[in-house]
């Protein structure tokens, strides 16, 4: 057999705390995965892998300049190891403008990111970041001046989340807690907020906001640049959670952190209003209508209007509220409920005069819907048994609404245009493999990308009225000639029929597949709400890794059951108040059902995956009935008492109201009746999935008097990454699979 190896870059990151002060670090890592089967037999050249000639090539960081007429890119200076921001003319890939290069400078930097002020005159670099979690980070900023060709720190020292004011003038930050504005026509700092500690934060979201309603910046600013709004999180009543760091000093020391649990108390949150002239600031008040998540904030549809999202705490009530900054008065233009959850999206886009557009599932779909400014019903765009996965742009000349969607097939995506009236529907890539589209700021050109199973990214301008190719952007044809002399086998796509549901699914077989023989079955998946893994795209290099584990004589599958997403409301939340329950069931048909194929050796079924997929895992070993002979579950949640309030609650209600749907869906339940190899790995520094779920798992076992095997990695977060971690998790997955498969 070969060394099976396999690299991706992923992020890893420590936060300690000592002395209320907080110390972050970000490690950009590049990792791979191999089995010890014979280390001179390898199936790719580690150093090659280690380099990143495995990963396809991107555009990075596109964004389409005011004018229409050019975008900007990020590209890479080897001679200088710096990276310079290049416009280019949509017409002509002979017009190109460098806008910043930081040769120019004695202080050469690289910059990870960048933002343009509205005129465009002025750019924010990214520079220094370190990762805190899953989004948030704290960079030193630079801001160049385009007219002036003047480069100037905005701190001295690393902030979070620098955003200009709309006339450019100013920018408002965050450091250590606190929320700033800097006058850069002055150079004059002004603190906005002083009780930023432990238990305050202004400006910036909080633990559980960041990680499920998926946003950091918790300010904005208004049209004329006067004032701010922002949220003030207290973080008081939140119960801390603690973890040990052993580090490589004598003593370990805890990192604590506030984490609420679901059932448990979250922060108060305040939304307040300071103006920048008169210092001043007004706490929104809503009355007897005081929410209780605020998952969106943003001065929008109009020039005194402050849009306000809220949702209640079983997140089935959301209302969309304006509120009026000069007039004070609160108006309430949208209410979307559901008898289960109603998910949080940035798809509420404001169109001038014509009101806006919304994404909601009232009709069993994702589709779009269009609303006047003042929230009155004009009509439904779109319709169908199908979803609507993004909207990309309106143009309102055309009146034209640009989205993707799954119209077609549900593993695979299309990009068109409608009228918003919802008439005059036009394909402009049909819904084969990926395809995906950043649209130019006044929509007449729009940058395609395109992969599917067989081919990696391909990027292409395109003229929007015409749909006309202009020219190709990059492609990846050396990384499919690099690839070719592996003789990879590629994925199958079908569907599954389990339990009265048409799954999506795919399988990998052996390059030599031999139907006359019996074949080991690996199956590998994630489940989670709204989730997919069934997808005819370009993969990823755990895709790889399965492509090679076939290759030494096993068949791999994985098939989205129910509660994965792309399929309509009632599929997905048909596992509502129940998570893991009905997709447990689904796996474990499908194992029965993949058993009976001729070419599958159903005494020989595995199950694998990490996070929600690593819950899934166990829980079909220990609940199966003995259809699976060996399970590898991977940071696993064991019972979701265990996990945030934002998320569990939106799908389980809190544990209180519905104690049956936590427990009788917990391994911790059922470790009694393992029959089966398990292994179960978990990252003693997990801030998301506590280790506290294995821990538990592992005394349950114990207490059972089961067999099993374990490995912690210390101090390792949710992707268990860093030097050489995921070397050696893949070389215990592959070893345990060759042994026990």
């Amino acid at each position: 057999m070969n060394l099976l190896k396999l690299n991706t870059k992923l992020n890893l990151y420590y936060v300690f705390r000592k002395n209320l002060r907080l110390t972050y670090f970000y490690i950009y890592t590049t990792l791979f995965f191999c089995t010890l089967v014979n280390a001179q037999d390898l199936s790719f050249d580690l150093g090659e892998l280690i380099g990143g000639n495995y990963e396809p090539q991107r555009l990075e960081a596109i964004r389409s300049m005011k004018n229409g007429l050019n975008y900007t890119v990020i590209e890479e200076d080897e001679l200088s190891n710096t990276n310079l921001l290049v416009s280019y003319a949509y017409s002509s890939p002979l017009e190109r403008e460098i806008l910043f290069d930081s040769n120019q400078f004695s202080k050469k930097i690289k910059f990870s990111g960048y933002t343009f002020s509205k005129d465009e005159q002025k750019i924010l670099l990214e520079t220094y970041t370190d990762q805190i979690y899953r989004r948030s980070k704290q960079a030193i900023y630079w801001i160049y001046n385009i007219e002036t060709k003047s480069l100037e720190k905005l701190n001295e020292q690393k902030v979070q989340e620098p955003y200009f004011s709309p006339d450019g003038t100013k920018v408002a930050y965050v450091y250590r807690r606190n929320l700033f504005v800097k006058n850069l026509d002055l150079d004059i700092v002004t603190q906005i907020t002083f009780d930023g500690s432990y238990q305050i934060l202004n400006g910036i979201t909080d633990w559980v906001y960041e990680e499920e309603f998926g946003f950091v910046r918790a300010f904005d600013w208004s049209k004329d640049s006067n004032n701010i709004v922002y949220m003030r999180f207290d973080e008081s009543n939140v119960p801390i959670f603690s973890m040990d760091i052993y580090g490589n000093q004598t003593y370990p020391f805890p990192y604590m952190f506030r984490y609420p649990k679901a059932g448990e108390e979250n922060s108060k949150i305040d939304l307040i209003v300071y103006n920048i002239f008169s210092q001043t600031k007004e706490r929104i008040d809503f009355g007897d209508q005081v929410p209780y998540y605020i998952p969106r904030i943003q001065f929008t549809g109009g020039k005194n209007s402050l849009i306000i999202q809220t949702i209640n705490r079983h997140q089935n009530d959301l209302k969309i509220w304006r509120w009026d900054i000069q007039k004070k008065k609160l108006q309430l233009i949208l209410n979307e409920q559901d008898e289960a959850y109603v998910s949080i999206s940035d798809d509420l886009k404001f169109i001038g005069d014509e009101g806006f557009l919304w994404t909601s599932e009232r009709d069993g779909y994702k589709h779009i819907y269009h609303f006047d400014i003042n929230g009155k019903f004009v009509n439904q765009v779109t319709s169908g048994d199908w979803e609507v996965t993004a909207i990309y742009k309106y143009n309102s000349k055309s009146k034209e609404i640009y989205y993707q969607s799954v119209e077609g097939s549900s593993t695979e995506r299309g990009i068109f245009a409608i009228k918003i009236s919802g008439k005059g529907k036009r394909t402009l890539h049909a819904t084969s493999g990926f395809n995906g589209a950043t649209f130019s700021t006044n929509s007449k050109y729009y940058i395609h990308s395109y992969s599917d199973e067989l081919t990696p990214p391909i990027y292409t301008l395109y003229e929007t009225r015409k749909n006309k190719a202009i020219r190709q952007l990059k492609e990846n044809n050396t990384l499919i000639e690099n690839l070719k002399s592996y003789n990879l086998p590629n994925k199958e796509f079908s569907t599954i029929q389990i339990n009265g549901s048409d799954l999506n699914m795919w399988m990998i077989k052996p390059v030599d597949f031999d139907p006359e023989k019996k074949y080991p079955l690996l199956m590998f998946q994630y489940s989670g709400p709204g989730s997919q893994q069934v997808s005819n795209r370009w993969g990823d290099y755990r895709s790889l890794w399965h492509k090679d584990l076939a290759n030494q004589g096993y068949i791999i599958a994985c098939v989205d059951g129910r509660g994965t997403g792309f399929k309509g409301s009632k599929f997905k939340k048909s596992t509502y108040l129940n998570l893991v329950k009905y997709e447990s069931i689904d796996q474990i048909g499908v194992a029965r059902a993949l058993g009976e194929l001729p070419f599958i050796d159903k005494k020989r079924i595995g199950i694998w995956g990490w996070s929600f997929g690593g819950h899934m895992a166990a829980h079909c070993l220990l609940t199966g009935g003995g259809i699976f002979s060996f399970a590898i579950a991977v940071a696993p949640v064991t019972n979701w008492r265990f996990y945030d309030t934002i998320y569990t609650e939106r799908f389980m209600r809190t544990p209180q109201e519905n104690p049956g749907g936590y427990d009788l869906n917990s391994p911790l339940n059922y470790a009694d009746q393992l029959n089966g190899n398990f292994l179960i790995i978990h990252g003693s520094g997990d801030d998301n999935v506590h280790v506290q779920n294995t821990m538990r798992m592992v005394d349950a076992l114990i207490q059972a008097n089961k067999q099993f095997d374990w490995m912690i990695y210390p101090d390792k977060n949710h992707s268990i990454s860093g030097g050489n971690t995921q070397k050696h998790l893949y070389t215990k997955m592959t070893n345990f699979i060759f042994k026990n498969l």
